[in-house]
């Protein structure tokens, strides 16, 4: 039996799919914390930090927090896994490389997570901000620096706008078993999915923008982490209001996460 035979025989199968269960279940929960934590600050508690590190601030002061974050992180390893084995095995060139490129985005996630649940905190609140500013820097002074900075930012907007109309599209449809649900769940599953997926790729669109705006002034503290991005949405002429609808956009995200965990096909 060749490699990939042995990787994708049944007993493989079996643990590539509960990996994967469990990483959606582990983004489930930091977005529908990174959600509720973004409700506080636009309801004026700005001693929250609305992004990763937070959420990681919020589970660790809960009861049994330490494994709770020892288990969000395994969770996330499994998802890593699970996308690797997409990248080496996938059937479409461009999946599998959006695959190795998820693997990489996860595997740092989840890194993070695990050094977070070991103790050191120093990566709490506020550490998307911090690291968006000193990558900018890094970045900006690379020859072409500019150039680089501005085309991630293209990236990551652009990224937000795909994952936005495939939300509004419903692609993730065809991912799910819509025959185990009953018929209130697809639709709350739909609601949850399509404002989710809506108020994900609003907040990409918008760090994108900052990104690119930090390359063309040359400044690093253009760019925006999660935690500042999400903010800004309360500087629009909607005010609080429009955060409060991203806010529950991204709680959204973290319940329809949820519902990938149980009814994907993996």
């Amino acid at each position: 039996m060749s490699v990939r035979g042995k990787v994708r025989g049944k007993n493989g199968s079996a643990v590539v799919e509960v990996a994967g269960r469990w990483g959606f279940a582990a983004r489930g929960v930091i977005f529908l914390l990174v959600g509720v934590l973004a409700l506080r600050i636009a309801f004026g508690d700005n001693a929250e930090q609305a992004d990763k590190g937070g959420a990681l601030t919020e589970v660790a002061a809960r009861p049994m927090g330490s494994v709770l974050l020892w288990l969000l992180g395994v969770g996330l390893v499994g998802m890593a896994l699970w996308q690797l084995t997409e990248a080496l095995w996938g059937h479409k060139t461009t999946k599998r490389l959006l695959s190795a490129g998820r693997t990489v985005f996860y595997a740092v996630v989840a890194w993070s997570v695990l050094v977070f649940a070991a103790g050191d905190h120093s990566g709490g609140g506020g550490e998307s901000d911090r690291r968006s500013h000193d990558m900018t820097a890094r970045a900006l002074e690379l020859p072409a620096g500019q150039w680089l900075v501005a085309a991630a930012g293209v990236a990551i907007a652009v990224t937000g706008v795909v994952g936005a109309v495939q939300a509004v599209r419903r692609s993730y449809r065809k991912h799910l078993r819509l025959g185990e649900m009953r018929p209130r769940v697809r639709d709350a599953v739909d609601v949850a999915g399509v404002a989710g997926g809506v108020a994900r790729g609003l907040v990409f669109v918008v760090a994108g923008g900052f990104v690119v705006r930090a390359a063309i002034t040359y400044r690093p503290s253009e760019a925006k982490g999660l935690d500042d991005t999400i903010r800004s949405f309360a500087d629009t002429p909607a005010g609080p209001w429009l955060l409060v609808a991203v806010a529950l956009g991204l709680a959204l995200y973290g319940l329809f996460s949820f519902a990938m965990a149980l009814w994907r096909r993996v």
